[in-house]
């Protein structure tokens, strides 16, 4: 027992669980890291980062037979054969679902923050205050307020590419060097701004280091290349990933431990002191199980597997989940709903080209129930579009010279829009412990009960219907208007379950991820999620983990933690 003791355990080491490595190592604690997944280490263990196609077998395709073996991985957008080996095959991890869910998951040190697409916006006070505002789910215990101080942290040592708005909707942070849009995409911009007056176009603002600072140079990093292999591990250390940053970060200090290949099983509930403390592992090669032990306990595994662990850790005290008197525990799961999406061509600007691969689009903050309830649906949706040129090669003519000359030169532009839709959390979509099927490590399969609702169809009528207009002003012809029908879980970006709240009735944690009954145990992934706003939410989840190491640190020196 005295050789598993450590001052501080985190459950996973993607990118909120490598921030709270990060930051509990610094400040002095001893810090365990347990990853279910192999090692992964900075560029050692990128074996396809400068790989050419015809380097690889299959010329970067995924076979027939691992489609039809693995039809929910390969549904996903960055899974290809140079990436495959950061994401897990559904044959070797099943689940249940109850509904249609695609559960795209990355189970190796540093996670998904590997395969991430880094598109990383604060989140404004309208999304905190929407809850309380809009009577549903339960209201923040939190406001931007509380957050912003915690944005500019993590933001300075991320390293975030924007420009500076000054918009209500979408805060400004600490940026650097902005990327560029295209002629296209300026056009499209102008022309939207003059039609409406509460659309604003701006571009993308990503985890990419466009002008290194000293800050970033001191973790081993470089200037982001624009290559957009980014997926298969980056070697310049351009974009932010756990392996490339707080990871490393963490080492330094001389304070981290980290196990890879342990499955947590659950977290130890002590019926003497009342208190948890410790993990249950499974050694995912041998089988072998071992504890690990310690004062303070960060639960980072990923929104549904964070449940799953929770649900699972079951004592006397608590019979159907570890804090869960309230019964919300894996409940209120919610997503962003990317169903919508809008096709067109650009006549013109045929002189006009590009540099580069840029790896954020153009966005468009939610202008819909902003400032009040309008709309016959509640809340709203992110708009993102790009424009480029057909890649050479595709002309379809004869043989010889004509086709040669034909294939030298790019294709017309056309413009591709998308939506990110918030998603109301609801009581019944869930997620539950199967009664009847283990994995073979022996934990309950999770069963994912998540579907749409009205509500979605209608925001997605409605991105449709005023995408279609703003494409129109500006300029676009041949609109093509397009529901995806896929599934919930795509988006990655499912959220909920162990949600932040102010009382202990109706949430699992408080206003600084602690779980109200088992104060040494916080959780800052998306599990922690009280509703899931118009943004991406990972720098939420970094700025929130950040603010909760600093609180858990504080009690701990108190004597509240202990």
């Amino acid at each position: 027992m005295k050789s598993n003791q450590f001052d501080a355990i985190v459950v996973g080491s993607g990118i909120s669980g490598g921030w709270a490595a990060k930051e509990l190592c610094e400040k002095g604690l001893k810090t365990l890291v347990l990853e279910r997944g192999r090692d992964v280490q900075h560029l050692k263990d990128y074996p396809t980062m400068t790989a050419a196609p015809w380097e690889m077998p299959h010329r970067n395709h995924i076979p027939s037979a691992d489609k039809l073996e693995n039809p929910v991985v390969n549904k996903c957008y960055a899974y290809k054969e140079d990436t495959q080996h950061f994401f897990v095959k559904d044959s070797e991890h099943p689940y249940v679902q109850k509904k249609p869910f695609d559960w795209v998951r990355g189970y190796q040190v540093g996670g998904k923050s590997l395969i991430w697409a880094r598109q990383t916006q604060r989140w404004s006070k309208f999304d905190f205050e929407g809850p309380g505002r809009d009577g549903f789910a339960v209201d923040w215990p939190i406001r931007y307020d509380d957050v912003a101080p915690w944005y500019s942290y993590v933001e300075r040592f991320v390293g975030i590419s924007g420009s500076y708005e000054g918009l209500e909707t979408l805060p400004d942070g600490e940026f650097l060097k902005a990327w560029e849009m295209n002629c296209v995409e300026k056009e499209i911009q102008q022309r939207i701004k003059s039609a409406y007056e509460d659309r604003n176009v701006i571009i993308g603002r990503c985890a990419h280091l466009t002008e290194p600072k000293e800050i970033h140079l001191e973790q081993g990093r470089g200037q982001c290349m624009a290559r957009n292999q980014c997926y298969r591990g980056c070697p310049f250390g351009g974009y932010f990933s756990s392996n490339s940053s707080t990871l490393p970060t963490a080492a330094k200090t001389g304070n981290l431990t980290i196990r890879p290949d342990s499955v947590v099983h659950s977290l130890i509930y002590d019926e003497q002191k009342g208190k948890v403390t410790g993990v249950r592992v499974v050694d995912r090669i041998t089988k072998e199980s071992s504890e690990y032990f310690a004062t303070v306990i960060f639960l980072n595994a990923a929104a549904l597997n964070t449940n799953l662990i929770l649900m699972n850790s079951t004592s006397k005290r608590f019979p159907n989940g570890l804090g869960n008197d309230s019964g919300v525990l894996g409940k209120y799961i919610a997503f962003h709903n990317y169903r919508g999406s809008i096709n067109a061509n650009y006549e013109g600007f045929d002189d006009k080209y590009y540099f580069g691969r840029r790896p954020t689009a153009v966005m468009m903050p939610n202008f819909r129930n902003v400032h009040q309830q309008e709309m016959d649906f509640m809340r709203g949706y992110m708009t993102f579009y790009s424009a480029g040129r057909a890649g050479a090669g595709h002309a379809d003519v004869p043989l010889g010279a004509e086709l040669k000359e034909a294939n030298s030169k790019p294709g017309p532009w056309s413009v591709y829009m998308m939506m990110q839709g918030e998603t109301i959390p609801k009581e019944t979509n869930r997620v539950s412990l199967s009664s009847d099927q283990q994995d073979e490590w022996g934990v309950p399969l999770l069963q994912i009960n998540v579907g749409y609702d009205e509500n979605d169809e209608k925001i997605i009528r409605d991105f449709h219907q005023q995408g279609e207009e703003m494409l129109t002003k500006a300029g676009c012809v041949n609109i093509r208007i397009w529901d995806s029908q896929q599934s919930p879980g795509l988006d990655i970006h499912e959220m909920g379950g162990v949600r932040m709240g102010r009382d202990p009735n109706t949430s699992m944690l408080n206003g600084f991820n602690q779980m109200h009954l088992a104060p040494n145990v916080f959780v800052t992934d998306g599990a922690c999620m009280t509703s899931t706003g118009t943004q991406n939410p990972s720098i939420t989840y970094m700025a929130l983990t950040a603010r909760a190491v600093d609180y858990a640190v504080k009690e701990m020196k108190k004597g509240n933690i202990g």
